[in-house]
């Protein structure tokens, strides 16, 4: 969260790039993670910055103003961005951005930026922001980031090369952020999903109106004239000053979630003002004791007013799902979590990426190989993984289509009884809810509820992807003719290997309800699993001419 409020911005001073940084900082990033694939690697377009924290860069509070801390963070990530590009390049977005620590006078800031991937033009900058105490020598993370830039030449059109990720965090943000840039082009449409919803529409009429600030006693406007400060090293004002303009101006007006819009006139008396950008800053009000404290209702304005009410608690809401679905580590997440209309964009996202982090992990051990169907393990997080693989003779695209269909997977895996298609939620997300005989001395068989979601290639390289994970629905509840099942993370990637040749692998992590059964039928487990495997090998071989048209459609 931003906290409180801030002063006028003044330009600050005391830039040190990564080039000057301290022997203990040059020590640390040598540490890093990013340094398995040898200990002289550095990501090419990773950009530091560790700036000292003057007076002039800080609030009332004596703390770092968050205004000058994203002109630094946009600083060095449109630095990175223009290393990968070779050309100029504009902010054209920055993600949600969650604040975990206050920075005072006196200690530093490090800032590492990096490209995570590069799309046609744009590209998906991952920022680190930490601070230190030089005299205590304490470090604390601040926050993470994600923007993005876009790259712009005056006469042809840019093309950019793509990122080639070396170590397993590379492959990881590479690969997620895919689904994060597909998120983001449906931001627009979840906000109008959510309006439509009948608990965002009815929450207006459900205040308490005792207590009511009219929101037009909250306007604040402001006119910057741009001066050659306040200009980047293109002549224009750059993105990380516009948004310090607007925290300035947002933190003058806080009352929570506050809007801010931005345009952009000549002073030669031009009538038209051009949009730049609009952000939307949350802030807590903190009292002597440096503790939240609650505030007044606000009482919208008609029209308008009332559809940027509503519109900010379908953000809040959005915020949340992301918080409890997106943001958490997956040891923290429920194994099935409930599944509704207005977060179904973000689980949707947690299904695939967290596959997606499975499968980019370095530390598959081969634990046997046989008829060229090899079985990988990993135990990691309190989690055991298996992982198949093989190349068939099917076209990825078919393949794809037969396995995305979960209606079809008892014909060659015994393991699911039968499948009933409970929704199809849209082209690429299903639910089914599954039975599965019973597992290791039950009686009774399983049941799950699963969500399945699946994905095209962004890129040449990506696989095709299923991912599969648990939901439970209020529709299909635990009954106690089963015992019911979950599964955290699991489904199918699919790479095209040449001309009607595909490589299939197929991830599994196992949850801790199944883990004793697994450490106790290793051996069995094994020739299970390559059973299964080339039974789906032979199912594929069967149907790679015969797509049923419901296939088609899905």
């Amino acid at each position: 969260m931003i906290q409180n409020v801030g002063n006028h911005l003044r330009r600050g001073l005391a830039s040190v790039f990564s080039n000057r940084t301290s022997r203990k900082s040059a020590l640390r990033a040598g540490n890093d993670s990013a340094m398995a694939d040898g200990e002289g690697y550095r990501n090419p377009t990773e950009v530091q910055m560790s700036q000292l924290v003057l007076p002039c860069h800080t609030n009332q509070r004596g703390e770092l103003s968050v205004g000058q801390l994203l002109k630094w963070i946009d600083t060095t990530a449109c630095l990175s961005a223009e290393r990968h590009a070779g050309c100029p390049c504009v902010t054209a977005s920055m993600d949600d951005i969650y604040f975990e620590h206050t920075i005072s006078v006196g200690q530093v800031v490090n800032i590492k930026a990096k490209v995570n991937r590069a799309f046609n033009s744009s590209m998906e900058v991952g920022i680190q922001v930490a601070s230190e105490d030089l005299c205590s020598e304490k470090q604390w993370n601040v926050c993470k980031a994600l923007a993005t830039f876009v790259a712009r030449r005056e006469i042809t059109k840019v093309k950019l090369k793509q990122i080639t990720p070396r170590t397993e965090e590379e492959k990881m943000e590479h690969s997620v952020a895919a689904e994060r840039r597909r998120m983001r082009l449906v931001y627009a449409d979840t906000i109008k999903d959510l309006l439509a919803n009948c608990a965002i529409q009815g929450d207006l009429e459900s205040r308490d109106c005792s207590r009511m600030v009219p929101a037009e006693k909250t306007r604040v406007e402001s006119v910057e004239l741009v001066l050659p400060p306040h200009a980047n090293h293109q002549g224009n004002t750059f993105g990380g000053q516009i948004m310090a303009w607007m925290e300035n101006v947002a933190t003058i007006a806080a009352s929570m979630e506050v809007g801010v819009c931005v345009e952009a006139y000549r002073q030669e008396a031009e009538t038209h003002r051009r949009h730049i950008n609009s952000a939307f800053m949350t802030f807590v009000v903190l009292d002597a004791d440096d503790q939240p404290q609650l505030l007044p209702w606000i009482r919208p304005q008609p029209g308008d007013g009332e559809r940027r009410y509503r519109e900010a608690s379908a953000r809040k809401k959005i915020r949340l799902d992301r918080k409890y679905i997106v943001s958490c580590k997956q040891t923290e997440v429920p194994l099935s979590v409930p599944w509704d209309p207005s977060n179904q964009v973000y689980l949707s996202y947690n299904n695939v990426s967290s596959l997606k982090m499975l499968v980019a992990k370095d530390n598959w051990v081969l634990s046997s190989e046989i008829s060229q169907v090899r079985l990988y393990t990993l135990e990691d997080d309190k989690f055991l993984s298996f992982h198949m693989e093989m190349v068939v003779h099917v076209d990825a695209a078919q393949a794809f289509l037969l396995l995305s269909d979960l209606r079809q997977r008892p014909e060659w895996d015994k393991h699911y009884r039968s499948v009933e298609l409970v929704q199809q939620v849209d082209e690429d997300d299903a639910i089914y809810h599954v039975t599965s005989p019973a597992l290791g001395g039950h009686t009774k068989p399983q049941d799950f509820v699963i969500l399945a979601s699946r994905r095209k290639p962004c890129d040449n390289g990506d696989p095709y992807v299923i991912a599969l994970r648990s939901v439970t629905l209020p529709t299909h509840r635990e009954t106690p003719e089963y015992r019911r099942g979950e599964t955290l993370c699991s489904g199918f990637c699919l790479w095209r290997e040449g001309d009607q040749l595909t490589k299939v692998s197929y991830y599994n992590q196992a949850t801790p309800g199944v883990l004793n059964y697994v450490t106790t039928n290793v051996a069995g487990l094994s020739s299970e699993f390559y059973t299964t495997f080339k039974a789906c090998e032979q199912f594929l071989l069967d149907n790679r001419n015969d797509l049923a048209p419901s296939l088609q459609t899905l």
